[in-house]
């Protein structure tokens, strides 16, 4: 924050020793209908949106920007939305792995090179969420995190299926004669039947959940549903909060510390989170320059029991899960087993205990208890010997 502004923003719109500079930055802008007292030193939001129709999980990011940018401008901020690359795990070939750091570099400079005093990240598809927080935390301004939300949950044929999970079973049935043609192509509506990521626990559910462990979005962001009213009200209110987070100057790296991605660990391991958790959170991690590597996962995720019930390792979806309680009640069970550090601070400026401690499960077979949990020893482990002699990961929850 310069001394002579108040904002990073006003550095462009409030320059007084640059006004030909200050004439082109405001004047290409109102051309957009902007009024002059928008420009007037108030806190500039940029809304970093990974909409795009060929990442069908974020195809609905556009409705939610507008929830932002009513909260947004609730409190006395000026939101501008800009779109960064949308790496769709359900489109791009060979893979949108390849394309994450690259993401991650546009979100960085984008951020960093325009007028921005804070930052509200639309992310849901996999490499959209980690790319997103890569590059907002290289840039280390007041950030929060919005995720789109999983699909509803998927129904065929009597039976509940999810994305990226039934697919196997549908084609291995069509390849063994068990279903014909006609099912198989009608399954894909019936999977996939409302805007959103992923309802198994994949990535996407999985890195939305991690987003919220960090203390990085407002508690319950992770689990309710895209098309589900209080996804837009969760929009709607960090918007409003980012602004109170630039004028208290609270930014990413005041909120993200070495224990906040200790939590993370453990909240991946109770929810039977993705094995590509690993190198996402070691990547966001290596951008704040915390050391994160193997051994911290096998250190934090030993004696971490899997106790939400959902598909890939066990039964339920992602809209269950929220209805049961999401990941407030994950939290809430593992502080009181005192496995977490509560008093690492949020965006909302409370602390872990503070957001989840009241956190009531509605359904304790979809969140388990620690005296009855899905597996006994989730978690991810870490595994080294003479063909992985610099470590191997896997999931002990699909094991069971």
């Amino acid at each position: 924050m310069n001394k002579k502004n108040k904002f990073r923003s006003s550095n462009w719109y409030n320059s007084k020793s640059h006004r030909r500079d200050t004439f082109i930055h405001r004047g290409w802008m109102r051309n957009q209908g902007h009024p002059n007292h928008l420009f007037d030193g108030r806190p500039v939001i940029g809304i970093c949106n990974t909409w795009s129709e060929l990442t069908p999980c974020n195809g609905h990011f556009r409705e939610i920007a507008e929830s932002v940018k009513k909260g947004v401008y609730e409190a006395g901020g000026f939101p501008l939305e800009f779109p960064v690359f949308s790496a769709s795990e359900s489109n791009l070939r060979p893979t949108a792995m390849l394309f994450r750091n690259l993401a991650s570099m546009d979100v960085e400079e984008a951020i960093r090179g325009n007028p921005i005093d804070g930052v509200v990240l639309l992310m849901g598809c996999d490499k959209t969420t980690p790319s997103l927080m890569m590059g907002a935390a290289s840039v280390d301004l007041p950030t929060i995190g919005v995720s789109g939300g999983p699909m509803l949950n998927g129904h065929h044929q009597g039976e509940t299926i999810g994305s990226g999970t039934g697919v196997w079973k549908l084609d291995a049935d069509l390849n063994a004669g068990v279903i014909t043609e006609e099912d198989f192509i009608n399954a894909e509506i019936s999977m996939s039947r409302s805007k959103g990521n992923c309802m198994t626990m994949g990535t996407a559910s999985t890195m939305g959940s991690m987003v919220e462990a960090l203390g990085m979005s407002l508690p319950g962001n992770a689990a309710i549903p895209a098309v589900d009213s209080r996804r837009y009200a969760l929009a709607h209110m960090s918007g409003k909060r980012i602004v109170e987070m630039v004028k208290e100057d609270i930014t990413m790296s005041k909120i993200v510390t070495k224990k906040s991605f200790e939590n993370a660990i453990k909240v991946n391991g109770a929810i039977g989170g993705s094995t590509n958790a690993v190198i996402h959170l070691a990547a966001i991690a290596g951008r704040m320059e915390i050391d994160l590597d193997l051994e911290d996962w096998n250190k934090c995720g030993d004696g971490i029991p899997t106790l939400v019930n959902l598909q890939p390792s066990g039964k339920y979806l992602m809209e269950d899960f929220y209805y049961a309680g999401g990941v407030p009640v994950v939290i809430k069970r593992l502080i009181e087993k005192n496995l977490l550090e509560e008093n690492e601070m949020t965006v909302n400026g409370k602390t872990v205990a503070e957001n989840n401690i009241n956190a009531k499960c509605w359904n304790n077979d979809v969140i388990k208890k620690f005296e009855n949990p899905l597996t006994k020893n989730g978690g991810i482990k870490i595994l080294k010997g003479n063909i992985a002699p610099n470590g191997a990961i896997i999931k002990p929850s699909l094991g069971d």
